[in-house]
């Protein structure tokens, strides 16, 4: 008769994470068993697999090792066998996650190209659960002379102050500009105050000599260039 319930120790030493990482590198491990590494030690009861599957199916998560990064200290520690140490491990190694990622888009990035700023700043901001705005300020090569968030909740046309923007660009000195922000639904389709927001912005640093390049809109691993769609 099969046994239930087997242990790590007790599972084939190839089907085991450390001795398979060791044996085929981490790339062979799935997400449960990376996640099982990280944990270290189930519970009585549940193997430190059984554990890990259960964090990644974690009800308001529902998108597997991506929704961890959704996920506080205390919804972790709501998971029998996840005590406060666990709890920050994950949340380290999820934030850490996110720096390489972003690192190595740095590399790349072009602000002349909104897929690059985009791939930017998507760890940043597609995990947020309001929406953030952000201004990029830039000088006459489009070099980064600072990024600021300058607004957080629903972005409208009515709250969103183009004074505050400018003043900003002008302590600067910033000659061009780009607005990034997120839209939590994960769907970088702009609406109707995002259209109008980017015309408002546009049109009045025109007057005053600094350029809105672009407003980018990222979505769920999706992005909106209002630039490239001709909205603006």
């Amino acid at each position: 008769m099969e046994k239930k319930n087997i242990t790590v120790k007790e599972m084939p030493s190839e089907q085991r994470p450390y001795e398979k990482c060791l044996a085929l590198g981490a790339g062979a491990l799935t997400d449960t068993e990376l996640l099982a590494v990280i944990i270290r030690s189930g519970v009585k009861g549940e193997r430190s697999l059984d554990l890990a599957d259960r964090i990644l199916q974690l009800s308001g998560i529902g998108q597997g090792v991506l929704g961890i990064c959704r996920v506080g200290i205390q919804d972790l520690m709501k998971i029998k066998g996840i005590g406060k140490v666990k709890a920050i491990q994950i949340q380290c190694v999820a934030e850490l996650s996110r720096r390489i990622a972003k690192k190595a888009a740095a590399e790349s990035l072009r602000f002349e190209r909104p897929s690059t700023i985009a791939d930017y700043y998507m760890e940043d901001f597609r995990h947020l659960e309001q929406e953030h705005l952000m201004v990029l300020l830039l000088n006459s090569k489009n070099r980064l002379l600072r990024e600021q968030v300058i607004f957080k909740g629903t972005v409208n046309a009515s709250l969103v102050s183009p004074r505050e923007i400018f003043i900003l660009a002008l302590r600067y000195g910033a000659v061009n500009m780009i607005l990034v922000h997120n839209h939590p639904s994960g769907d970088p389709s702009p609406s109707k105050a995002d259209v109008d927001i980017s015309r408002r912005i546009r049109e009045t640093g025109e007057l005053i000599g600094i350029r809105m390049l672009d407003h980018i809109i990222i979505g769920d691993q999706k992005y909106c260039s209002l630039q490239e769609r001709g909205i603006i």
